[in-house]
């Protein structure tokens, strides 16, 4: 299981030792450090079956500096993950990849359900 984090993310903390408590293993990656690239990206997105805008960190500075709730609208789904793959600070963390299951942000009971 691969887990993409920014390790300053207070939830991103928090499905980490959701994470440890279960015993569930995992390869930790700085989300930053290694961002996603475009190939990634368009995978998960693909696997996921989840609208491409949960990829984003609707709550981020980034996402708020470049007015994306205005312009993500209008912008194709190629546009959209070439902007995702431009900066890790954009994808909404922690997102984690394993196998055909891939989730973006934590919630416990969300977790609980599909991962154990």
């Amino acid at each position: 299981m691969l887990f993409i984090e920014y390790p300053k993310c207070t939830t991103c903390q928090k499905a980490k030792k959701w994470l440890d408590a279960n015993n569930i293993a995992y390869t930790d990656r700085h989300i930053v450090e290694d961002n996603p690239s475009y190939d990634e990206l368009k995978e998960w997105y693909e696997k996921s079956g989840l609208p491409l805008k949960k990829f984003f960190n609707t709550s981020g500075l980034l996402y708020k500096e470049l007015q994306l709730k205005d312009k993500l609208p209008a912008m194709s789904e190629e546009e959209q993950l070439q902007l995702l793959a431009s900066n890790g600070m954009l994808v909404k963390r922690p997102l984690i990849v394993d196998g055909g299951l891939v989730m973006t942000g934590f919630k416990e009971t969300e977790w609980a359900a599909k991962i154990k």
